[in-house]
């Protein structure tokens, strides 16, 4: 048997799903992603035995493969995974499996996220799927897009802020920091009834771990399931603090523990409730606010 395929079924769909889910992401699209993955298998086993035997992590490689199918998708949008002209309904699966991850990701995933990513550029699409949506590091990123790591860092940048801007309303300083500061008020005293009535029935919570820290790997979707994931996430802590400080020119939260900043939170404004949580907990991205003061 080729060691390289000597895995346990476990591992095989795990695989599988996460392929479907990082293609579903990117494309948008189930058959497609489906097509995706189909074409990134015929080409691991288009290697030969000893070519497969040196690949160290078959899952990078397969991740890797997948994603520059997808790139080369977005920027053909009309062709299928092999190159060939995709005839196939929007909605039409070859197995269950696709049907079934989009049915998971449906209840996770907002469809103003979605419509926000076909606004984007086929690398910055990928560049923040991959970097927000499954926690990859900016350096896996840059392997899978081709591109040097700094450049991929400014491409998920631009797509956030392209994202946010789409989904955000210019809300006043004042009003602004109100809400904020009762956000803060909620996650403090844990009274999930009250933070729940302070965000958009759609809200989407982003959790930036990039690798470093064991942060949420996908997006929350649902005001309900976005207060959970902060309550757990700012559960009382004898060590941790949780205060209001400006990010990013408007209120935001800051979570210390023994005095460090550990995440900065920041919030977007749809109609006088948070439509979209960004939870910064990658060390590399908090080193300018632990610096001590000159």
């Amino acid at each position: 048997m080729d060691q390289a395929d000597s895995v346990s079924v476990a591992e095989l769909l795990d695989e599988r799903r996460h392929l479907l889910e990082v293609t579903y992401w990117m494309l948008g699209n189930s058959s497609e992603a489906e097509s995706v993955v189909g074409e990134t298998y015929r080409r691991w086993y288009g290697l030969s035995e000893v070519e497969r035997g040196e690949i160290s992590t078959p899952r990078h490689w397969l991740a890797k493969t997948a994603g520059g199918i997808c790139l080369g998708l977005l920027a053909h949008p009309r062709r299928g995974a092999t190159g060939q002209r995709d005839q196939r309904e929007e909605h039409h699966t070859t197995t269950g499996d696709a049907e079934e991850v989009q049915a998971s990701l449906a209840k996770e995933v907002s469809r103003v996220l979605l419509n926000a990513l076909d606004s984007l550029s086929p690398a910055e699409r990928a560049a923040f799927v991959l970097n927000d949506v499954f926690g990859m590091t900016s350096g896996t990123v840059a392997d899978i897009v081709g591109r040097p790591e700094s450049e991929c860092v400014g491409l998920a940048d631009r797509a956030r802020h392209s994202i946010r801007m789409q989904r955000s309303h210019s809300t006043p300083p004042d009003e602004h920091d109100l809400l904020a500061r009762t956000v803060r008020e909620a996650c403090v005293n844990e009274d999930a009834e009250l933070l729940e009535s302070l965000l958009c029935p759609d809200a989407t919570a982003f959790f930036d771990g990039g690798g470093k820290v064991r942060a949420l790997s996908r997006p929350v979707h649902g005001s309900r399931q976005v207060a959970h994931s902060l309550l757990v996430l700012l559960a009382r802590h004898p060590r941790t603090t949780l205060t209001t400080h400006s990010v990013n020119g408007r209120t935001g939260l800051i979570v210390r523990y023994d005095h460090q900043v550990a995440a900065v939170i920041s919030l977007d404004i749809a109609e006088h409730h948070v439509a979209q949580v960004w939870v910064v907990l990658n060390p590399d991205k908090l080193r300018s606010w632990n610096r001590p003061p000159t």
